[in-house]
């Protein structure tokens, strides 16, 4: 019982971080979650890193279709910090953002396919930053090994685009927030931000992988050549 609950409040949770940010549609392609990399729980066949690849493609597929948007983000091929769902995700968005434009592929909707393709990214510079912050104010270090950034990290050359979102940095802390079961209040997180304050997390960084408009890089807008 206990996983089935979790994962109700877990989608509240997901459901009031969305509207605090004003996201106005949440899809749910039907799987569940496969846990951190190493559980039991991985080897479920109802769990998304189990999830047949072909038919979980084709599902987002139909939602890029229906939706038709200009950019699509996705995890990279490490998944952030690795964990299963995360990786999965990254070759399903893949699949879908090149499928979507290919009927005979997967047949159904009309063909389409986004203009821009993202990979969320972490640069070795801003994780040094932010460890050796979180170093002087005595707060736990999540983001740096015996003076190295995380295996999670990419080289400064990868990264494309630096978002500044301080503009919206409250809305950013409340839907963290809104996920209370995973940042808690006393998480490093949220004491990331109160040693640094907003600068903490007011900034966004994005790998473009494919884009057929034309836009110069480095970039300060995932819409840069759409405008």
């Amino acid at each position: 019982e206990a996983a089935p609950r979790l994962a109700t409040i877990r989608e509240g949770e997901l459901r009031n971080a969305l509207k605090i940010l004003g996201v106005n549609e949440l899809v749910f392609l039907g799987y569940e979650d496969s846990g951190m990399a190493g559980l039991p729980r991985n080897r479920e066949p109802q769990t998304f890193w189990r999830a047949d690849e072909e038919e979980a493609i084709g599902r987002l597929v139909q939602v890029v279709r229906r939706v038709r948007p200009q950019v699509m983000v996705t995890q990279n091929e490490f998944g952030g910090y690795a964990h299963p769902d995360h990786i999965q995700t990254h070759r399903v968005a893949i699949g879908a953002f090149y499928y979507a434009g290919d009927v005979k592929r997967f047949p159904g909707g009309e063909a389409f396919r986004p203009s821009k393709l993202y990979y969320s990214a972490f640069p070795k510079s801003l994780m040094r930053q932010m460890a050796e912050a979180m170093q002087r104010a005595g707060v736990e270090n999540r983001f740096s090994t015996d003076g190295e950034p995380p295996p999670f990290a990419v080289s400064d050359d990868r990264v494309t685009t630096w978002l500044d979102v301080s503009p919206f940095i409250d809305k950013k802390l409340g839907a963290m927030r809104a996920h209370r079961t995973q940042i808690p209040e006393d998480s490093w997180f949220l004491k990331l931000s109160e040693v640094l304050g907003p600068k903490a997390w007011s900034l966004e960084t994005f790998e473009r992988v494919r884009s057929s408009v034309d836009a110069p890089v480095p970039e300060d807008d995932l819409f840069a050549g759409l405008r």
